[in-house]
């Protein structure tokens, strides 16, 4: 039976929504919901102009990795043509621009060039463009008849809401040009490397929670988890969302620092201070005075210099190298680690008094097996970078594909899943002529989320020659009276460090990427266990 509900209700149930105490994604939802009640559509998509990005808020009928994807105005023509007008625009059936959402609609994936119905609105308030609601359709004659005045009032109502929402969201903002300092700041973040936290899954949503929570504080912050889980990202967002943010946020991998350099990195030093010191150098914490300071890797700070980050953190003073004279800075201190500093503290490595003041307030950041649900975003997102990178066409993720990706553990995270899509993408790409849409099928995700990997054994077979020493299991080093457990776990790293150099023919950069390490971190690990204590020291027996 035919709803009576006719454009006039639906024009009016927007309006009352504009009053109503409702958040902007349930906005979004109804104003997506209207339109699929008065036009016949396969997808209906809302997006908001950030910069010259416009970035899906709400959409029906589209793939899941469409709402990880930013559409830049330039790459799409449609889209940009839709910006530039003032009503509602049909695009002819066989007109010759490509369609953005060709191979995003969810219920053909495959359909690349059969979009034949177009329809976009540009959504407008007080004469300042806010975004664009796209309506496609697989049937050539879909929008026929179509109401402009009903699509146009339609427009304005979406545009008011849209604004509406903004104002919401920076409401703290709003005396500069209604939100527009707000939306300008978060063009220049995200034109930084790795300024956005992509994903909706529920364990996303409670860590941009405690981002959000803990930003406000000028307390310091320790982060933690996996390698490659996205910590970095987590520091931007907090330093991003501070009363700081307008300051610099300045970064140090303490793993990169070498000890006889690391206390002028930080501190600075005078002229003449040591060898080499020609001129006078501020140190990092004099650069970030009045921001935040990043110390990632902080597990990795030489022993020696952590007395000197401590007085930092308590008096907020530090002292130049060469010089007798203290400065006071204002630095908020973000640290991140993949260690565990409780047992790095029980082992001698990592001071008691400095991990207390570190850890004031912990963020754990969640591995990507724990939010799985956002892999297609995430590849959505990763597939357009790599498209803008590589010069390419529309770059599209085949469900088989998506499939293939969804079931793989990552072990090494989100960083492990870019990289993944980046060679998936560079494979894909060499089937199609440049500027053609580009297809990542499953066959062209690397073999190592294929397939079960392959033992040290079977390699070693392949080549002819004879199997390297198996990797050291746990069974080998039983706990034994008077022995203690970290000394168990440590002869097991040793025989697993020792095992996996020689199976790399003595390539430490080599057996840093088989144990999934960096090769700074092996490096600091293989000292600390007495494996290269002394210069030129064989892996193979540890002397």
């Amino acid at each position: 039976m035919k709803s009576s509900t006719t454009p006039l209700d639906l024009l009016l149930s927007i309006a009352l929504d504009l009053t109503a105490s409702l958040t902007a994604e349930d906005r979004y939802r109804r104003l997506v919901a209207s339109v699929r009640r008065v036009l016949p559509c396969d997808a209906a998509v809302l997006l908001r102009l950030e910069g010259d990005d416009l970035v899906p808020l709400e959409a029906h009928g589209l793939t899941p990795d469409a709402m990880g994807r930013r559409f830049r105005r330039r790459d799409h023509p449609r889209l940009d043509i839709i910006c530039n007008q003032q009503a509602p625009m049909l695009f002819a059936p066989d007109s010759p621009l490509p369609d953005p959402f060709d191979g995003l609609l969810e219920s053909d994936p495959h359909a690349l060039n059969e979009i034949h119905a177009c329809l976009g609105c540009p959504l407008r308030a007080e004469g300042e463009l806010m975004g664009v609601l796209s309506v496609d359709a697989l049937e050539a004659n879909a929008f026929d008849g179509f109401d402009p005045s009903f699509l146009a009032a339609l427009g304005a109502l979406a545009g008011a809401a849209m604004r509406t929402s903004n104002l919401i969201e920076t409401l703290e903002h709003t005396a500069a040009r209604h939100g527009l300092v707000a939306q300008e700041l978060m063009r220049e973040e995200r034109q930084r490397r790795g300024g956005l936290l992509i994903g909706s899954s529920p364990v996303m949503e409670h860590l941009r929670e405690e981002i959000a929570l803990v930003a406000r504080s000028d307390f310091t912050v320790l982060v933690t988890g996996e390698t490659g889980v996205g910590k970095e990202l987590v520091a931007r967002a907090l330093h991003a969302s501070s009363t700081r943010a307008e300051e610099p946020l300045i970064y140090v991998n303490c793993a990169a620092l070498p000890e006889s350099v690391a206390e002028s990195e930080l501190f600075g030093h005078l002229r003449g201070a040591f060898t080499g010191a020609e001129g006078a150098r501020a140190g990092k914490f004099e650069v970030a005075d009045g921001g935040t300071l990043f110390l990632d890797e902080i597990g990795e700070l030489p022993l020696g210099l952590q007395p000197k980050l401590l007085r930092a953190l308590q008096e907020g003073e530090i002292q130049r190298v060469g010089s007798d004279r203290s400065l006071h800075v204002d630095v908020r201190i973000v640290a991140a680690t993949n260690r565990d500093l409780a047992l790095e503290v029980e082992a001698g490595q990592f001071r008691p008094d400095l991990y207390h003041r570190l850890n004031v307030v912990r963020i754990e950041v969640p591995p990507l097996r724990q939010h799985r649900e956002d892999i297609p975003a995430l590849a959505g997102a990763f597939c357009d970078e790599d498209r803008r990178r590589l010069g390419l066409g529309p770059v599209r993720l085949s469900p088989d594909a998506l499939d293939q990706l969804a079931s793989h553990t990552w072990p090494g995270n989100v960083r492990e899943l870019e990289n993944s899509i980046a060679r998936a993408v560079l494979h894909a790409s060499a089937r199609v002529p440049r500027g053609d849409a580009v297809i990542v099928r499953a066959a062209d995700v690397e073999p190592g989320i294929l397939q079960p990997p392959v033992t040290g054994e079977a390699r070693a077979a392949d080549r002819g020659g004879v199997a390297p020493a198996p990797t050291a299991r746990a069974s080998d080093f039983p706990l034994r009276e008077g022995k203690s457990l970290r000394e168990a776990v440590e002869d097991y790293q040793r025989a697993t460090i020792r095992a996996a150099v020689v199976e790399s023919d003595g390539n430490w950069a080599a057996a840093a990427r088989a144990l999934g390490m960096q090769r700074s971190n092996l490096h600091h690990l293989a000292k600390r266990l007495g494996l290269r204590e002394s210069k030129g020291a064989n892996p193979r027996t540890g002397a």
